[in-house]
């Protein structure tokens, strides 16, 4: 069983964190993911630097940009993830923009991501349609399942269609502006994560952008099955460090 279907079957809320490889530091990325999964987060979600990210707000426009300077590329990631399982059982999803990953080789790509345990990608600039005609079957020989993202503005029709198409969890985003924090949400988005929770669908959702405390977190994970921090966690990663990563998933849950 794909270690995402596995721990939406274990837990009924997930907590899944975002941050960019090789930000703050080229080779934070490990410990990183050591301090997430100590302080008891659900899954992570590891960001592919890319120069042109268009779906990201500034806080991880800007964390992708000083990981590249720091030297991050797609080899370098493998690099410092091999072997990773020996430390890591929690599902780790890396999320990248489509052009990096063509450049590195798709099948390569998706093999690199299968030797060292990546349980699924999300790639906000594949559409499903293209994923399904052209990807699909790569992806499945590999193991890899794709996570898809919707917003306020996607279809009804669309949305069912997706969740035919998906596997692992429907990355649900609370508004249609870039990622960044936000201190609570409106009565727009509390409409539509009903709206959405209303529809019944046979993939989990999980709510992207804007969470960044334990009242975002409250509000995401009472209408759906999870919820992804991003920009909140980057921002206290540059303050804080790494080694004060637990006070921040408490402060979350408390």
């Amino acid at each position: 069983m794909n270690r995402i279907d596995q721990k939406f079957k274990e837990e009924n809320t997930i907590l899944s964190i975002y941050f960019s490889a090789g930000h703050p530091n080229l080779e934070d990325t490990v410990p990183i993911l050591k301090q997430l999964q100590a302080a008891g987060v659900d899954m992570v979600e590891i960001g592919l630097p890319f120069s042109d990210p268009l779906a990201d707000g500034p806080t991880i426009q800007e964390s992708s940009t000083q990981a590249l300077r720091n030297g991050m590329t797609t080899e370098k990631l493998f690099t410092q993830l091999k072997g990773i399982r020996e430390h890591i059982h929690i599902p780790l999803v890396l999320m990248g923009y489509y052009n990096p990953m063509m450049q590195f080789g798709l099948e390569n790509f998706c093999q690199r991501c299968q030797e060292i345990g990546i349980d699924g990608l999300i790639i906000p600039d594949l559409p499903v349609e293209v994923y399904q005609e052209e990807s699909q079957d790569l992806f499945n020989r590999y193991g890899l399942y794709n996570m898809f993202l919707i917003t306020p503005q996607t279809s009804e029709e669309r949305i069912r269609y997706i969740d035919k198409v998906s596997k692992g969890f429907i990355y649900m985003v609370s508004s249609a502006s870039v990622t960044g924090a936000q201190s609570a949400f409106g009565d727009v988005q509390t409409e539509y994560f009903q709206r959405i929770q209303d529809m019944h669908l046979n993939t989990p959702t999980v709510v992207g952008f804007g969470i960044s405390n334990a009242e975002t977190y409250q509000a995401a994970t009472s209408h759906s099955r999870g919820a992804i921090i991003g920009s909140a966690f980057i921002k206290f990663l540059e303050n804080e460090g790494v080694e004060r990563i637990p006070e921040f998933i408490k402060s979350i849950r408390s």
